[in-house]
């Protein structure tokens, strides 16, 4: 049992604070009570909202599908119950390192004993003219998503997307899926290719085209236009002027650091953290979207968007501030709902780009399994609409053993035999 650590008889309770309100946060602040630590923990979110995940919001949750339970990785009740303090709407303002503590926006000071930043990312916004008008929106948080599951309910809106990457093609689903007109503009020749490749890109980009989306590529916009305040057209770079009642622009997103920049730590695309998710200041530990990890497989930083990467980051970073051996060594994974496509990814995307590519299945039934292959050897593996193989996946990634590509490519041999 992880004993509290002692303070003075006046002195606020000085144990673990965590900073940020998301799936990392929740899962660090579960992981220290399974791993029984007694002392305070402290959850500091900025957004008035109990700690939630992003994926549903979206898939599922934006389509309607899904109510608000299923955006919850820990019950609302679960922090009261096992005495850990939430803090909704408020934001940490400053870091001490020297000083242990953390000053928030009422000019509050906690000390921590060790602290775990995980405040996330910020949708990365294009300076156009029009952004300011009624009906344009960013996505990334849950307001987002309820804001345009109100506009997209009932169809018949035209909707154009501004990117290409796997958040615009999802939300283009889905608002087709509610009858309303999608046209998309992204900087790729083909959607998603920039992640898995044009042959790839190519069958999710297919069924958003019988599912009646529109394309307009490769092109951005230049300016968002509008009558009284209110959003109407979108001109392209190409010249083309789009009619439109609802603008997404989802154009990647930026890590959240200028708290960690503020308090001197070593900043690297996000916060740069070891293995077990440490900074460079000492007991301040970082993860999920803002922390760049050292992956212990590949021997570089990787930083990851995704929600099994909060997950794993979560309890490795929990089990890293009590002191534990703990790295983060899971193979990164993400997924993906468009239409009647599902999808399961696995593996290094860095490490793709000079890799082979091996497809197990069709590709013309949508039924298939895409591996990577780099030096003999797995580095990614994809499964669209064929289940129950991403573990086998993962143990050929995280194997590193020679493999022989032929086998790989047959559908009458074992995945486990290969």
């Amino acid at each position: 049992m992880n004993e509290p650590l002692s303070t003075s008889a006046h002195s606020p309770a000085v144990g673990m604070v965590i900073i940020g309100g998301g799936l990392a946060a929740a899962t660090a602040a579960e992981t220290l009570r399974k791993e029984g630590y007694a002392g305070t923990v402290t959850i500091i979110a900025e957004e008035s909202e109990t700690p939630y995940q992003r994926p549903p919001l979206s898939k599922g949750f934006l389509a309607g599908k899904e109510g608000e339970d299923a955006l919850l990785p820990l019950p609302a009740s679960w922090y009261a119950e096992n005495n850990v303090t939430l803090m909704t709407g408020t934001a940490a303002t400053a870091l001490d390192p020297q000083a242990h503590t953390v000053t928030l926006d009422d000019g509050t000071t906690l000390p921590y004993a060790k602290a775990l930043i995980a405040t996330g990312a910020a949708p990365r916004h294009i300076p156009l003219p029009g952004v300011e008008l009624k009906g344009v929106y960013t996505f990334r948080t849950k307001a987002d998503s309820v804001a345009l599951k109100s506009e997209f309910t009932g169809g018949g809106k035209n909707v154009v997307m501004i990117g290409s990457g796997w958040i615009g093609m999802e939300i283009a689903a889905t608002a087709t899926e509610l009858g309303n007109h999608v046209t998309l503009l992204g900087l790729e020749e083909v959607p998603l290719s920039a992640a898995i490749g044009t042959e790839l890109g190519t069958v999710f980009t297919n069924r958003h085209k019988e599912a009646g989306v529109k394309f307009v590529l490769p092109a951005s916009a230049t300016e968002i236009q509008g009558s009284n305040g209110v959003v109407t057209h979108v001109l392209t770079t190409t010249g083309v002027r789009l009619p439109a009642d609802i603008v997404i622009v989802a154009v990647g997103v930026i890590p959240n650091i200028a708290l960690a920049r503020e308090a001197g730590l070593t900043i690297n695309n996000g916060i740069e953290v070891t293995a077990g998710l440490q900074t460079s200041a000492p007991d301040v530990f970082a993860a999920g979207d803002v922390a760049n990890a050292m992956h212990p497989v590949t021997g570089s930083f990787a930083r990851s968007e995704h929600w099994a990467n909060a997950i794993a980051a979560g309890k490795v970073a929990a089990r890293s501030m009590l002191g534990q051996d703990a790295m983060l060594d899971d193979i990164p994974y993400f997924y993906t709902d468009q239409f009647d496509l599902g999808m399961e990814y696995s593996g290094f995307g860095a490490l793709t780009k000079d890799a082979e590519l091996v497809i197990r299945g069709s590709l013309e039934k949508r039924e298939f399994i895409a591996f990577w292959v780099l030096d003999g050897r797995v580095v990614a593996g994809m499964n669209v609409n064929m289940w129950d193989v991403q573990d086998t996946i993962k143990e050929l990634i995280s194997s590193q053993r020679n493999i022989d590509t032929l086998k790989l490519a047959d559908p009458q041999t074992p995945l486990e035999a290969i």
